[in-house]
């Protein structure tokens, strides 16, 4: 417990410490946010606004995990585990493309950076060293760091015999492709308003903070009655998960509307990043369909919106991703927000009932 607390400590400090100092260098720099002129009019006047700062939300995430496990190592002689390294690289492989994506809007001074293509190609590449590093690297607690919640990926990939071994690989990563995309395009869709992605990512990470740490305590050989989860290092995910919430929650201080900064794509591909990696840890990839309910329906809608003018060149919303169609329709901003936020809690709370009611009844309880 003392480790999650002073990892939730040094993330808070370094967020409401970091985030104003990279206001100033941003300022000076001179790397403000291009806004899209096809947009709501309201947000011309955002035009300027301090931007990259996924920056500090990365870096307190890092450094609260990284404080965590120095003092279990110091302390129990625990070593930092492959299963938080995984996750971490998930998470700051993404912040890294996202950070090339703002740096190019910067240098181009507009308001679009990396081409679809290329975005696409970046995110394939870094999940797929994801999946492959998930497969080989040992962890602490003697499971397999990415059964991913399939069946037939129940060990190490080594123990099939050839054929199954190949067609097991290729599945998974191809699945871990497709929810790094996912997940990293949801959240960046959602961050179109001050503090909607900061809030809504801090809430959904609470719930994974909470699952986590329910495995953890009823993990396999815990001795603990009911079912047990054959789950790589749940604490270490304990921890990161409770990091990224508590660094969301300070850079919202700086990033409520009016917002004094943007995370920009460094900060909306790293949570995304962060979030499908968390749900492959955990092995509740479907599960994150609802933890993760708003940034579903955020890009659904822009999924429909573009289907549907297609076929049609008619509009089903005044524009996507949802939360402009609500703008549009007279909805201040922080209206919005705050009833987004609202949605993305039920959701979350909807998504702790099905987990635990998913183990009352493997436990028969």
């Amino acid at each position: 417990m003392i480790s999650l607390i002073i990892g939730i400590v040094v993330s808070l400090g370094v967020t409401i410490v970091g985030t104003p100092l990279l206001i100033k260098l941003v300022h000076k720099l001179n790397y403000g946010q291009y806004i899209r002129q096809d947009g709501p009019k309201s947000h011309l006047v955002k035009r300027g606004t301090p931007t990259l700062g996924g920056v500090v939300i990365n870096l307190a995430v890092v450094l609260g995990w990284g404080s965590s496990a120095l003092y279990r190592y110091f302390t129990r002689g625990d070593v930092p585990s492959w299963s938080a390294v995984l996750v971490l690289f998930a998470m700051l492989s993404m912040g890294f493309l996202g950070f090339i994506d703002d740096f190019a809007k910067v240098r181009k001074k507009q308001s679009e950076g990396l081409t679809v293509k290329g975005k696409f190609i970046g995110q394939f590449i870094l999940a797929t060293i994801y999946a492959v590093l998930s497969l080989i690297l040992p962890t602490k607690s003697g499971f397999p760091s990415a059964q991913a919640g399939m069946s037939f990926i129940e060990k190490p990939f080594f123990s099939f015999d050839f054929a199954g071994c190949a067609v097991a690989i290729v599945l998974f990563v191809i699945w871990v492709n497709f929810l790094m995309t996912a997940w990293t395009n949801a959240i960046n869709l959602t961050d179109g308003l001050d503090g909607l992605a900061a809030g809504s990512s801090m809430i959904a990470f609470i719930g994974y903070m909470i699952i986590a740490f329910w495995e953890f305590y009823h993990l396999k050989g815990s001795g603990h009655p009911g079912f047990t989860y054959a789950v790589s290092d749940p604490l270490d995910l304990t921890i990161i998960a409770a990091c990224a919430a508590v660094a969301c929650f300070g850079f919202l201080w700086y990033n409520s509307n009016p917002a004094s900064i943007f995370m920009g794509d460094t900060g909306s591909l790293a949570l995304g990043g962060l979030f499908a990696a968390l749900s492959i840890a955990t092995h509740t990839e479907f599960l994150a369909i609802i933890l993760g309910g708003l940034f579903v329906i955020e890009t659904m809608s822009d999924i429909i919106q573009v289907g549907y003018f297609k076929m049609t060149h008619k509009r089903v919303f005044k524009m996507a991703p949802i939360h402009h169609h609500f703008e549009l329709k007279g909805w201040p901003e922080v209206k919005v927000v705050i009833r987004f936020w609202m949605i993305e809690m039920l959701f979350v709370l909807l998504g702790l009932v099905i987990f635990y009611g998913d183990w009352v009844a493997r436990s028969g309880l």
